[in-house]
């Protein structure tokens, strides 16, 4: 494999502005283990290694529970998904892979009876973070666990 350019170094501005962004996410009114849980989902959709390497680390710091990392793969069929969980997991999911038809009414008034209008938009932005930072790691291949130390996920002990 070949080595990909340092888009931190290249875009400096860009990638600064876009972690500001993140920052202003972190401190949205979704939960921290439903940041978790999608962020992780959406990663394993995308297949981005090094993003489902930083929030399993991040979720199991934040106390999150190994059974249920393990199944959210298989969320739909889980019992340990609370409904505002599920809710927040299929609108991840939807947001991630847009159908070509758009968000059926349906799953938009499924998810609406979980979230307020504040909590919808701001998961809707937690998503759109999610998936930009996928995409950029999966396109430079961003080596997972390379900054473990510098974010403090070393804590997490799952190296």
């Amino acid at each position: 494999m070949s080595q990909r350019i340092d888009y931190q170094k290249q875009s400096p501005e860009l990638f600064k502005k876009f972690v500001e962004f993140n920052l202003l996410v972190k401190e949205s009114a979704i939960e921290e283990s439903i940041q978790d849980l999608v962020s992780i989902r959406a990663s394993q959709i995308n297949g981005c290694t090094f993003c489902l390497d930083m929030h399993v680390k991040q979720a199991t710091i934040h106390g999150e529970r190994a059974l249920r990392l393990h199944h959210l793969a298989g969320w739909r069929e889980s019992t340990l998904f609370i409904p505002r969980e599920r809710a927040a997991l299929a609108w991840a999911e939807v947001l991630t892979q847009l159908p070509a038809q758009g968000i059926p009414d349906e799953l938009y008034e499924r998810v609406r009876g979980q979230l307020s209008e504040k909590e919808l938009s701001d998961l809707t932005f937690l998503v759109m973070a999610i998936n930009a930072w996928n995409r950029v790691n999966v396109g430079f291949r961003t080596v997972p666990g390379s900054y473990d130390k510098a974010f403090g996920l070393d804590k997490a002990k799952l190296s």
